[in-house]
C-alpha cells in the first residue's frame, strides 16, 4: 500500500517503524520542522525526522501541510492512504480528500473521550482505570471521525504518563498495521462516534501541575503520576517552584492544616491533604538536578510545620 506518513515526537515513531518493517510503500515522511531543544537550545529533528532518515525515507517539513505546495505534493504522490500520528498541524478538507482510503489516525485514547492534545495525561490525573489506542478516519472535527479499531490496556497503579505514553505507542503501531490490512481485505468496519460521550483533554501547560493541597490523596497522587515527565507537579518553597517527581500517599497522623509539612525524614516529606498525607519522594529544585528526599537532605534542610502554598 501507497503510505504517506504524517508524525512529530517519539510516540510516532514505533507506527512508523511498523508500518516500514510490513513493507508497505511509504513513499513521504512529512514531520514538523527543526526546532531548538533541550537546555542547549541546539536546533534539532523531530524524533519521527531521525527515524525517517535512518530507514532511507524521504522527508518533507512544509511549513503547513495545508499549502498549495504541500497539497500539490500529495497529489502527484496519489497515496492509498495518509497516517497521522501525533503530527501537530490540522489537516484541512483539501488534504483530507487525496487518499483513496482517507487519512488515519492514531489516537491514544479511548475515543470519544479524551479528544484532544493531551489524552495521556489527562487520562492518568482524572483517575481512569483503563485507557487504549483508537485508530480513527479522520474528518474536518476534533477527533470526532468513524472508528475503525479500538484497543484497551489497564493503568496500572504504578503506571505514569511516561509508561502508558512508551505502551500506547508500540501499541499504536500494531493497530495501524492490522488496520490496514483490514482495508487491503474489505474487512472494515466504521462506527461512529456518540458526541455526547465525548470529553476533551486540553494542552498541558506549567499551570496544570500546581497542586492544590486541599484536594484528596488520590487526586495529588494521580496529578504527579499523569505530568511526568513534563510540566511536573509543583509547590512553592521560600518563593521557588519544586517539582515532584515521585511521591506516595500515606495515613494522615496530624491534625494540621491542608499544605502543612508535618514530617520530614529521608522516606520522605510528608504534608498534609484533604484525606491523608502525601509523601514526596523525588523532587526538583529549579535549575538542578531531580534527586531522591534522603539524597536532598545529605546537605540540606526542609523546614517542618510550615504551611505549602
Amino acid at each position: 500500500m501507497n503510505i504517506v506518513f504524517m508524525g512529530t515526537p517519539d510516540f510516532a515513531v514505533p507506527a512508523l517503524e511498523c508500518l516500514y518493517s510490513k513493507g508497505h510503500n511509504i513513499s513521504l515522511v512529512i514531520t514538523q520542522k527543526d526546532k531548538q531543544r533541550g537546555r542547549g537550545k541546539k536546533v534539532l529533528p523531530s524524533p519521527v525526522k531521525e527515524k525517517a532518515l535512518e530507514l532511507g525515507l524521504e522527508v518533507y517539513q512544509p511549513d503547513s501541510v495545508n499549502m498549495n505546495e504541500s497539497i500539490e505534493k500529495l497529489k502527484d504522490l496519489n497515496p492509498d492512504v495518509i497516517v497521522v500520528v501525533a503530527f501537530g498541524q490540522i489537516l484541512k478538507k483539501q488534504v483530507l480528500n487525496i487518499p483513496k482510503y482517507g487519512c488515519l489516525n492514531v489516537h491514544a485514547s479511548i475515543l470519544p473521550k479524551y479528544r484532544g492534545a493531551a489524552p495521556i495525561n489527562w487520562a492518568i490525573i482524572n483517575g481512569e482505570k483503563e485507557t487504549g489506542v483508537s485508530i480513527m478516519e479522520m474528518d474536518e472535527g476534533l477527533d470526532t471521525g468513524d472508528i475503525l479499531k479500538i484497543e484497551r490496556i489497564p493503568i496500572e497503579e504504578d503506571d505514569d504518563s511516561i509508561s502508558i505514553h512508551h505502551k500506547l505507542s508500540h501499541l499504536g503501531g500494531k493497530l495501524i498495521v492490522e488496520v490496514l490490512d483490514d482495508i487491503e481485505k474489505g474487512h472494515v468496519n466504521r462506527i461512529p462516534q456518540d458526541d455526547r460521550l465525548s470529553s476533551y483533554a486540553p494542552m498541558l501547560t506549567k499551570k496544570t501541575g500546581r497542586i492544590d493541597w486541599n484536594n484528596n490523596g488520590d487526586n495529588i497522587i494521580n496529578l504527579v503520576r499523569g505530568l511526568k515527565p513534563w510540566p511536573s507537579a509543583y509547590f512553592e518553597y521560600n518563593g521557588e517552584n519544586v517539582k515532584i517527581h515521585r511521591a506516595k500517599k500515606a495515613e494522615r497522623f496530624s491534625d494540621k492544616e491542608n499544605g502543612t509539612v508535618v514530617k520530614v525524614t529521608d522516606e520522605g516529606i510528608f504534608v498534609n491533604c484533604q484525606d491523608s498525607s502525601i509523601v514526596i519522594e523525588e523532587l526538583q529544585f529549579p535549575g538542578k538536578n531531580k534527586m531522591k528526599v534522603s539524597e536532598y537532605l545529605r546537605g540540606n534542610k526542609f523546614l517542618v510545620n510550615i504551611r505549602l502554598n
